[in-house]
């Protein structure tokens, strides 16, 4: 017995001690401490049923507690969020994409937690006790646990902890492990929205609209703190924009699919309430308000273009319940013949390509790649440090923006083009997490004849769904 009480007391001493060091630090609650503990039963329980043995099931527990934090705070360091319960339906993304995750850690830690893996499983497999016993004892421990854990998650004051998604708030209150499982319980408790049959507004004045969401385009003359960094196609595109400003996306250096879904389905994270940190989790049941079925429901025909993986964030699933007749994926683009990613002047010859052919109403809306970091900044700038692999990329970003505004414009048709970032670049030294998030974003409207309409000069701040509502007031101005 005393080997029992020893050897859990230095799991959860382990744990504690790991879980003090996550930040945002803070003085967790009781409650939080209680809901930890209980989930470190539950897992040393689950491990203990199969493998048997009671010292490596306590090793093992404590090891994935203490992997958590360390996660959770490199996360932290490059992208200024703690480590979500969404992030966890991700594992699988990571080992088919590891460039997007393990960019963000130095080879020393992607080693340690490759050998820190192996050597767990391994052990587990050479530490197996045949015996039934212990096995059994495991299974009943996890049923304990989870079941006076669902019991104190009923009740007060558990009931009523964590009820609004802010998770920098929620981990120094209460520790990791219970943000991560109190936001999932929240998240499972959260409604949907009523189905939209809403069409639009008014008859649209164009046939055809194209929305660009340029992977981390951002003005490098706000980012670097230096004006001789403009980006000539954003200038001139501001300067004729319909409109124009800043927009307010949630997500610093990743989570694209926030902005995305904003474009798309027009709801703002203030509704999405615990959905907001991953909203292509729920969307495929949201999927009456998305753009495309509100443009299908007059006539239009709508076409996604993003020359990557579609099983990212389930856009395979998604989007075509959203109403997008096509996805024009990475078979439609030739291997790059530099750098990592299919380029931008790629994903603009594949718009224009359709534009031209289309002939209805059509809207495309199209997700670029090439400027996907990592970014190392390299050299000191006028006002600090900058990166000239970030500059470079984003000037191909600014270049598709001129482009398309030029030959949109020879199109000679009623048209709309939408231009935006889907968040700022997390560059180690330059740009950091803890200032601003927004991008830039432009929205021109072209005449039967070409020539550009004039719009309110006057930036606005917009988040990604009133950017939506934007969209269709420029399509039925």
């Amino acid at each position: 017995m005393s080997l029992i009480f020893v050897t859990f007391g230095m799991m959860f001493g382990v744990s504690l001690l790991a879980d003090a060091l996550v930040r945002p630090r803070g003085l967790r609650s009781l409650s939080g401490q209680w809901v930890h503990l209980l989930m470190l039963l539950a897992g040393a329980g689950l491990v203990l049923a199969l493998c048997g043995n009671l010292i490596l099931a306590a090793l093992v527990t404590a090891t994935l507690a203490a992997t958590l934090a360390f996660v959770s705070n490199a996360k932290r360091a490059v992208l200024g969020e703690p480590l979500l319960f969404t992030d966890l339906v991700l594992v699988g993304a990571v080992f088919r994409h590891p460039q997007f995750y393990l960019s963000a850690l130095a080879m020393w830690q992607v080693v340690a937690l490759a050998l820190g893996g192996v050597g767990l499983l391994s052990l587990m497999a050479w530490q197996f006790v045949p015996a039934v016993a212990p096995h059994l004892a495991g299974l009943g421990l996890l049923g304990a646990a989870l079941l006076i854990l669902a019991i104190s998650l009923s009740l007060p004051p558990l009931r009523d902890l964590a009820s609004e998604p802010d998770a920098q708030a929620d981990v120094a209150a209460h520790g990791l492990l219970p943000t991560l499982l109190l936001h999932w319980q929240r998240w499972q408790a959260t409604a949907g929205p009523a189905p939209s049959t809403v069409a639009l507004p008014a008859p649209a004045s164009a046939t055809l609209v194209v929305m660009v969401q340029c992977e981390s385009y951002a003005d490098p003359a706000e980012l670097f703190d230096d004006p001789a960094l403009v980006l000539p196609g954003l200038a001139a595109a501001r300067a004729s924009a319909w409109r124009q400003g800043r927009l307010l996306v949630s997500g610093f250096g990743a989570y694209t699919m926030r902005t995305e879904y904003g474009l798309i389905f027009g709801r703002d994270e203030a509704d999405l309430g615990f959905r907001r940190f991953d909203p292509y989790l729920t969307a495929i049941g949201e999927t009456s308000h998305a753009l495309p079925i509100r443009l299908g429901r007059t006539g239009w025909r709508s076409l996604f273009v993003h020359p990557h993986d579609m099983r990212f964030y389930g856009r395979y699933r998604i989007l075509p319940a959203a109403g997008f007749a096509e996805l024009i994926g990475p078979e439609a683009f030739a291997p790059p013949t530099e750098g990592r990613y299919a380029t931008d002047a790629a994903v603009a010859d594949v718009i224009m390509a359709r534009a031209e052919a289309a002939n209805g109403p059509t809207f495309i809306h199209a997700v670029t790649i090439e400027n996907h970091g990592p970014w190392p900044a390299d050299r000191s700038g006028a006002h600090g440090k900058q990166s000239s692999a970030y500059l470079q990329l984003v000037a191909r970003g600014d270049a598709m923006l001129a482009r398309l505004m030029a030959e949109i414009a020879g199109l000679r048709r009623p048209a709309v083009l939408v231009f935006y970032g889907d968040h700022r670049p997390s560059i180690p030294g330059a740009v950091e997490p803890g200032g601003d998030r927004h991008t830039p974003y432009v929205v021109l409207r072209f005449g039967a004849d070409g020539a550009l309409i004039p719009g309110d000069q006057e930036a606005r701040d917009l988040t990604p769904a009133q950017l939506h509502h934007g969209v269709i007031a420029a399509l039925t101005a």
